[in-house]
């Protein structure tokens, strides 16, 4: 049988209830590699069909997670940044993206952007999901299409968030 996206979305909530720290997140990592194996949960919200770079396949009313759908056609690199007051997981559907955690040199102060060292490179391939809690600084880098599944602790459309840069 398949994995819905209400499946999905309850296994997620229970997870998150019953322990909403960084323990209730690993579930939740785990349920997204689930996910991510269903070959028609895939189908059904990144296959050809999907186009949008950012769909929303569900947001909790009460806990305020958000389940997105992301399509990211060709190349594209992203500055490293963190997710604010939130916390990500990412969950490589199709195509590799290579991920960059970053370590905190200086924090940002005023308009100046905060300053980030490179700790560690590593791919995120078909079927991995990675958790990014709090603070933890990354920078996503495509050098093709991918699809991934992504899980906001908010939505994160309604975050400001504050701009680093890379230095050696």
């Amino acid at each position: 049988m398949s994995y819905t996206i209400q499946d999905f979305a309850t296994d997620c909530r229970k997870a998150l209830a019953a322990q909403p720290g960084p323990a209730g997140r690993e579930t939740v990592r785990r349920c997204v590699e689930r996910a991510l194996k269903d070959k028609d949960f895939v189908a059904a919200h990144l296959g050809p069909q999907a186009e949008a770079e950012r769909h929303v396949l569900y947001e909790d009313p009460e806990l305020g997670f958000c389940i997105l759908a992301h399509v990211y056609k060709g190349a594209r690199n992203s500055l490293p940044h963190d997710h604010g007051p939130s916390w990500a997981i990412y969950g490589q559907a199709t195509g590799v993206t290579e991920m960059t955690d970053w370590e905190l040199v200086a924090r940002p102060s005023g308009d100046a952007p905060g300053k980030v060292r490179r700790k560690r490179v590593y791919n995120l391939e078909p079927g991995i999901a990675h958790l990014y809690n709090e603070g933890d600084l990354h920078s996503p880098r495509r050098e093709r299409e991918t699809r991934l599944i992504r899980i906001e602790g908010k939505n994160m459309m309604k975050v400001r968030r504050d701009k680093y840069e890379a230095v050696d």
